[in-house]
Formats: structure tokens, sequence, C-alpha cells
């Protein structure tokens, strides 16, 4: 199988609107209410990959999902945790694309220097669930009713994952761009690719 897991880029933009476009459409996974373009998409990746990963699978060369993060809060003490999303073509699903690309994403959060992941997930759904809790993360509670989309009020569940213990005096998480510096990047983004199923 040939497969590779990298950063995304602008030029990736239009196959991830393919992605995500029928889940905004279509469910109440996302509580977005109208699809963004590609040029959004391409937007929104420039700017999350100034700090946080956003990384793509690719299989037989193919987009098979993609997973980014971004900031769980703005306020200054809460740098130190970060929000996690990941989203799966529809005809890659049940082949280990989600756990590929979590893997590889968390490794990168934990070299970063982020102590904390939040996955926060539109109930219900199974399926996001279970992904969540088999790499470890822990239901921490519900907010009720928190959004209203695809006609009916939706509960949001949230779940952690500690990605290393907090330190006593921690130092500000590093920029994705640090990681490249230091020779990191190519093996971390790799970590997840054992985790696909042929």
């Amino acid at each position: 199988m040939n497969a590779v897991i990298r950063l995304a880029s602008a030029s990736d933009a239009a196959a991830i609107c393919q992605i995500y476009r029928p889940i905004v459409r279509d469910t109440h996974i996302s509580f977005e209410q109208t699809a963004p373009g590609a040029s959004e998409i391409a937007a929104r990746i420039e700017k999350t990959l100034t700090q946080y990963p956003w990384l793509v699978c690719e299989i037989g060369g193919q987009l098979a999902g993609y997973a980014y993060a971004s900031a769980f809060r703005s306020r200054a003490a809460y740098q130190w945790t970060a929000e996690t999303t990941v989203y799966i073509h529809a005809g890659f699903q049940r082949r280990g694309v989600s756990r590929a690309l979590y893997t590889s994403l968390l490794a990168l959060l934990r070299e970063q220097g982020y102590c904390q992941a939040v996955g926060v997930i539109a109930l219900p759904n199974d399926a996001s669930i279970r992904a969540h809790e088999a790499l470890g993360f822990s239901r921490i509670g519900v907010f009720k009713s928190a959004g209203y989309k695809a006609g009916a009020w939706r509960d949001t569940g949230w779940w952690q994952l500690e990605l290393r213990p907090p330190p006593a005096d921690p130092r500000p998480p590093r920029p994705l761009s640090s990681l490249r510096q230091a020779g990191h990047l190519a093996a971390l983004l790799q970590t997840g690719i054992t985790c696909l199923k042929h």
C-alpha cells in the first residue's frame, strides 16, 4: 500500500473540501452551517500551520483524510492545551486512517510541548467516540443542547488526553516550524503509518 502522512498545503484544499462538504451539508458532526470553499480551506491551512499541525493522509495518491490541531481557548493560560479534529473520506472508513492521522498529530503536539489534547464530539457519534477512546482519550463531560444543527438541538461531548505530565514551570509550546528546523518532523509524521489497514 502506497501511503503517506504529510503536512497539508494549499494545493490540498480542493480535496479537503470534497471530504468536508458532505459532512457539513448532510450531518450534525460539524457545527458549521455552510461548507467553506477551497480558498477558505487554503487560508485555514496557512493560518493553522503557523503554530499547529494540519496533516493529510494519502493512500494510492488519493487524499483519504485529514487532521489538525487548533487553540483550545485564546487566553494565554490555555496555551498548553490543543483541540484536535479529524475527518475521513467516506471511501476510506474503517481502514485505520483516523488512528493513523491522530497518532502522528499527537506525536507532533507532544514534541512541540503541548500537555493536553481535547476532542469535541457532536453527539451522537459512536465511531468518533470509539476512535478517541482507542487512543486513550477519556470522556470528561457533555454540554447539553450546545448547538442547533440538522433540525435538532445537539449535545457535545468532551474528551481529553494527557499528552505529557504538566511541568511545574512550562515553556510555551514551540511552533511547528521548530520541528522542521530540528530535523524531527519527517519521523514524527510517519509514526501513524503502521496503524493503516491493508
